[in-house]
């Protein structure tokens, strides 16, 4: 189940062993994702969405040449500082952050790739990435598609961070094999809102039927990951086109600035969360504590039919 490079806390060792449910939590969303406190707050409140619904959350990261899986208190502390300048890292930055021994977080990608290789098969964060908007030039399109497409894990989540090109996500999804499901919703959610307008082939009413769903497909052989998408809380969404003018604005913003690369979708998003007065900071912390409930309910289901 482990190798060299991974470091598997007792707890969820133990849980695995047991055939428990367990759920894999990235962490960019603590070092890069949300500002200081609600970055440590949020990353807390989720591992305990997490328990409440039945199962043990593994939060993932990278210290120490190692792979971490289900990291304690004190590591959580040091990704949430930003005075120290935690990495981010994705499945491509593996080897070269694990042979440096540096701190990071990992995103979906390297999440996925850490949890399967820990035999983890459910994960949860807020939105993947995808497709940015004018990848036909920049050919910029994130490394969460082609591990969905590669990694078998499920990721449930909230759809992709409304920054991108959300059609051509979804296209791009569809020709690399991996499904996506609704969890209660036939729309892709659009991150901070709960309709894009753009309408899902597959939709599971519940915990249950999606667990069904999921084995299924590990049955077809060939099959990957799943994605499962629900939308943000009622109380937190913003509508669409708020949303729409704030995202214009900070291309703008980004483009006059010269932002390019890793650095576009943290500055995209904190520009978002500055034009909406906090209120796409509270959405993106009330669906990343919401989605890790959902994965939690799912991995339950799951070990329910095995």
């Amino acid at each position: 189940m482990t190798g060299e490079w991974l470091a598997v806390s007792p707890e969820v060792r133990d849980a695995l062993e047991r055939g428990h449910a367990v759920v894999a939590l990235e962490s960019s969303l603590i070092a890069q994702g949300l500002p200081p406190p609600h970055n440590l707050e949020t990353a807390r409140a989720a591992e305990e969405a997490v328990r409440a619904a039945g199962a043990v959350p593994a939060t993932t990261a990278i210290d120490g040449g190692r792979a971490m899986v289900g990291i304690d208190g004190p590591l959580l502390e040091r990704l949430a500082d930003p005075e120290g300048c935690p990495a981010k890292g994705g499945s491509r930055d593996l080897g070269p952050l694990l042979g440096s021994g540096a701190l990071a977080s990992t995103t979906v990608s390297a999440t996925m790739r850490i949890a399967h290789a820990a035999g983890i098969s459910v994960m949860a964060t807020g939105g993947i990435g995808g497709v940015h908007r004018g990848a036909a030039r920049s050919f910029d399109v994130s490394a969460d598609i082609d591990e969905l497409a590669t990694t078998p894990v499920a990721v449930v989540c909230s759809g992709a961070k409304a920054i991108l090109d959300l059609p051509a996500t979804l296209e791009l999804l569809e020709s690399r094999r991996v499904p996506v499901v609704g969890l209660g919703t036939s729309e892709l959610p659009a991150f901070y809102s709960r309709e894009s307008g753009l309408a899902l082939s597959h939709v599971a009413r519940s915990a249950a039927e999606a667990a069904r769903f999921l084995a299924a497909h590990r049955t077809v052989p060939g099959s990957a990951g799943m994605l499962l998408v629900q939308p943000p809380p009622e109380d937190v969404a913003i509508a669409a086109l708020e949303v729409a003018a704030w995202i214009d604005a900070a291309l703008q913003a980004a483009e006059s600035d010269g932002i390019v690369g890793a650095a576009v979708t943290p500055y995209l998003l904190s520009h978002v969360v500055a034009a909406s007065d906090g209120r796409a900071l509270r959405a993106n912390i009330g669906l990343i504590v919401a989605n890790a409930g959902a994965a939690a309910d799912l991995a339950v289901a799951l070990g329910a039919l095995s």
